[in-house]
This record gives C-alpha cells, sequence and structure tokens, in this order.
C-alpha cells in the first residue's frame, strides 16, 4: 500500500511537471468537426503510462525488457506523432518492431512445447498475433475519442489481469507491474474523467497501454492455450469491427479518421455525458470479465452474443439504416 501510495504521488508529480510543458511547447488538442470536445485541450497526457510500466519493468521484473524496449519504442514514436506529424512509414515501422518485440518477450516466457504444438502451427499462431495485436493497438486508440473512455476500460482491464493473477489461473507479469500502471490510469483519470478535461491521453498514451494490454491478452492465450481471453477486449472489439463493417458498406477510406462509432453517436448527437459513456463501457466490459473469468465456455459465447444482438439492436433503433449503410452524416 505504502509502495502503492509513493506511485501515485510521484506519477501525479511527473504529470503536474509535464503539463508544464506541454503548456510551454503548446503541445495541444484543437476541436475541429470531428471531435468530440470544444476546448483546446493538453495533448499527451497519458504519457505517464509508459513511464509506470518501464519505470516497474525494471524494478520489479527486469527480464522482462524486451516488453520494456517495445513500450518505450512505440511511446516515443506516438508522442513525436502527438507534437508533429510523423510519416507514416516511420509510424508504421516503429509499431511494427515494438509488437514483434511483445511477441518475442511471450515466446521467451512460454517456449514452443514442439511435444504439443509443431513450429508451423506456431507460425501460424505468431503471424495471427501479430495482425491481431496491430489491429488492436490501432483499435484502441481509434475508441479513444471522448472523456474517460480510455482511462476507465483500461482500469478494467488492469483490475481483470490482477484478478487472474490473484486466483492463480495463470501469473504472467509481478502484480506490481499491474498495480503501478494502475496507478497511471488513476493519475490520470483525476484530470481525463470529468465533463472538462483537462488533458488527453493522446497517442502516447492510448497507444503504449494498448500494447501493454496485449502482451498480456497473448501471454495469458500461449500459456492457457484458451482462445476466449481475446473477449477481455470485447466490447471495444465489437464497437470497433461494427464501425469497420458499416464504414466499408458506405465505402468509406476505413484509415482516415471519423467519428462513426456507436460511443461517439452517443457523446456527440445524442449529447449524453461522456463520462456516463464511457463508465458503460467500462461497465460491460467488466461484466463479460467477469462471466470470462468465473464461468464456462458456453456462458461466455452466450453472454457475448447477448451483447452483440443487444448492441446491434441499439445502433439500428438509435441511428436507423439509412445513417449507418448509406450515408453517415
Amino acid at each position: 500500500m505504502l509502495t502503492f501510495s509513493i506511485f501515485i504521488i510521484s506519477l501525479f508529480f511527473i504529470e503536474l511537471l509535464y503539463f508544464k510543458i506541454a503548456n510551454h511547447y503548446n503541445i495541444i488538442d484543437k476541436p475541429n468537426q470531428r471531435s468530440s470536445h470544444q476546448y483546446i485541450t493538453l495533448r499527451g497526457g497519458g504519457i505517464i503510462f509508459p513511464v509506470a510500466i518501464i519505470t516497474a519493468v525494471f524494478i520489479y521484473q527486469p527480464s522482462y525488457w524486451y516488453l520494456a524496449l517495445a513500450v518505450f519504442a512505440i511511446a516515443l514514436i506516438s508522442f513525436l506523432d502527438d507534437v508533429i506529424t510523423l510519416n507514416n512509414k516511420v509510424r508504421l515501422g516503429v509499431h511494427f518492431l515494438s509488437v514483434l518485440l511483445v511477441i518475442y518477450q511471450a515466446n521467451l516466457n512460454q517456449p514452443i512445447n514442439y511435444a504439443h504444438i509443431s513450429y508451423p502451427s506456431y507460425l501460424i499462431f505468431a503471424i495471427i498475433a501479430f495482425i491481431m495485436v496491430i489491429g488492436t493497438i490501432n483499435a484502441y486508440n481509434f475508441m479513444d475519442g471522448i472523456n474517460g473512455i480510455t482511462v476507465l476500460y483500461s482500469i478494467v482491464l488492469i483490475a481483470s489481469f490482477y484478478l487472474i493473477q490473484e486466483l492463480k489461473i495463470v501469473t504472467i507479469i509481478h502484480p506490481k507491474i499491474l498495480t503501478t500502471t494502475l496507478a497511471a490510469l488513476i493519475v490520470f483519470g483525476y484530470f481525463n474523467l470529468r465533463k472538462r478535461a483537462k488533458a488527453f491521453a493522446g497517442d502516447v498514451g492510448s497507444i503504449s497501454i494498448a500494447l501493454f494490454i496485449c502482451f498480456f491478452i497473448v501471454q495469458l492465450i500461449m500459456t492457457t492455450g484458451n482462445f476466449q481471453w481475446i473477449l477481455l477486449l470485447g466490447i471495444y472489439g465489437l464497437d470497433a469491427v461494427a464501425t469497420i463493417f458499416c464504414r466499408l458498406i458506405r465505402k468509406e477510406n476505413i484509415f482516415e479518421a471519423h467519428r462513426s462509432h456507436f460511443y461517439q453517436y452517443l457523446a456527440n448527437e445524442k449529447k449524453i455525458n461522456h463520462v456516463v459513456v464511457a463508465g458503460i463501457y467500462g461497465i460491460l466490459q467488466m461484466m463479460l470479465n467477469l462471466v470470462i473469468i468465473y464461468t464456462s465456455l458456453s456462458t461466455v459465447l452466450f453472454t457475448f452474443f447477448a451483447i452483440v444482438l443487444m448492441y446491434i439492436i441499439l445502433r439500428l433503433s438509435f441511428e436507423g439504416r439509412n445513417r449507418l449503410f448509406i450515408n453517415y452524416q
């Protein structure tokens, strides 16, 4: 508890120091037609996420230095992209390298058992994991569009990881790395989880925390051989995949910035408080995670199917077919 308090206080002062730097160098987010906010807001407040993760790894589990290097690389390139617009090839190149480091770290922790899995099968898994992690970190970044959503969703995931280890389902990482990451999320939440946010996470925050979360889930799947753990990201995945599907139907460029996620519709068009919308997403994921952790696969699939059905009905009821599939105005 004392260590956790020390991290909270230290990260709080680091965040305040960053705010001074961001103010001085004009690292801000100006609202535009795609924005869900109306005021100029400091960008990059999520820089304390990689700071917390890297520090905790080197204090408590230095053998995970590939993970720390991956988080550092992706946080650095994302921070630079927050400040200046980088060439996409450079940014994606660093993303690819960071994901490879994460997968390599996971393999070091859980070496291939050739008695149970062939090398070609493992290679296929590694390729699928690489594609899924790249997709997830980008989806996580796209979902960071309203106050509180990234911090609440990430708190639910880190708490779920902690619970999985406490229940002895599997041990992936030193628990104090998780609690230190949680401390960073709590500190950032103080400045972001409000009607008018003091700061946004920025790419440096959303992408680095997404990479760390992906590492845990990839390692969890490798260790248990159970793919249901991917549903620990089920709510974000549902909104991201459904929105991509609708945009493809509308023949839009899915790589262009937009504001057509369901959470954005609820916050922007329906004018529901950002924190309320973020809370709904976080609570739904928390409920799903508890089902995943405590019940059988059949119950998990039934629960997720019910959530998918509810999501489809709500989107069609609120937005309508014409808006979703023809012209998103």
